[in-house]
């Protein structure tokens, strides 16, 4: 019933059509039921761990905090790095993805947020809206800081490319491995469908929730303009991005979970990465968010 109504919604108007064509979505879904006919290996299991860990990584560090929130600083080489594993999760590229992640930060939750779960419901915020072609233009004038860069511009129009280089990455290690050591039971289809696959879906699922879930079920910890909540289990899933209302309340933090019981692995990754030189410059709560967190009388809601 749901799809239904995203259906007719997006069909209201020219500019508002379905992606049937090119959205990946439809199609990632049914492709996962190949993992059936592949059957399972030990192999297969970590390819799904490894690219899952990967390219969360990379949107919650990478396209969440550096290319939307400028949170840290990094060389232009680990910059396209990140974009480019970023963007092997096939939701489109850095540039995109910024644009309208900063769009929903200046209309959090108000009438113009294209994925408000208040405003619509936690369907359309979830996954609706990247459905309808409103929504799949990049929005340049959100994000003149990065088209300086062509490279990413590059990413961003050939978006196609890092997802075909990870699929043929895996499929040449599954092959290499089963000519080589029959007895793991792997090979380069089953490496695909699930270091792929039912790995991009995954990832799909669990940063959409951030969209959805954390402006609905949760606490808040800071009174926002928004309905921004933080929930523990969104965090580990997403390696801190669960910790929303401190990230509403401070987007330019590179640090998301607050005190050392808010777990955020991104940001430990990160501060790793920041002692091998990798990044630097690491923007942090300042004092007065702390102040403020314990003067701040907000009753917990977890609707």
């Amino acid at each position: 019933m749901k799809l239904l109504n995203i259906l007719r919604h997006c069909a209201a108007d020219e500019d508002n059509r379905l992606l049937l064509t090119s959205s990946p979505l439809i199609f990632m879904h049914l492709a996962c039921i190949g993992v059936f006919f592949t059957g399972f290996s030990w192999v297969a299991l970590l390819a799904l761990a490894l690219t899952y860990f990967a390219r969360v990584f990379a949107l919650t560090a990478g396209f969440h905090r550096y290319f939307s929130h400028r949170a840290f600083k990094t060389s232009r080489s680990f910059q396209f790095l990140l974009a480019w594993v970023g963007t092997s999760s096939a939701q489109l590229g850095p540039m995109w993805w910024a644009a309208n992640h900063r769009h929903h930060h200046q209309h959090s939750d108000k009438e113009e947020d294209i994925h408000s779960p208040v405003i619509r419901d936690a369907f359309w915020a979830h996954i609706g809206w990247v459905l309808c072609k409103a929504h799949s233009e990049i929005k340049y004038d959100r994000i003149k800081d990065l088209t300086k860069f062509p490279e990413l511009k590059f990413i961003d129009r050939f978006h196609v490319l890092p997802v075909l280089s990870l699929i043929a990455l895996l499929y040449t290690i599954g092959w290499v491995l089963n000519s080589m050591y029959p007895t793991l039971g792997t090979s380069g289809l089953q490496l695909v469908m699930w270091g792929f696959f039912l790995s991009t879906v995954f990832v799909y699922h669990v940063t959409f929730c951030v969209n959805s879930v954390t402006h609905i079920i949760g606490t808040k910890r800071f009174v926002t303009n928004d309905e921004s909540r933080n929930n523990w289990w969104v965090a580990l899933l997403t390696f801190g991005e669960g910790w929303h209302n401190n990230h509403h309340r401070y987007p330019s933090s590179a640090r998301q979970g607050m005190y050392w019981w808010e777990i955020d692995l991104s940001y430990y990754i990160l501060r790793l990465f920041e002692l091998c030189g990798l990044v630097w410059d690491l923007r942090k709560y300042p004092e007065k968010i702390y102040i403020e967190a314990t003067e701040t009388s907000v009753e917990p809601q977890t609707q």
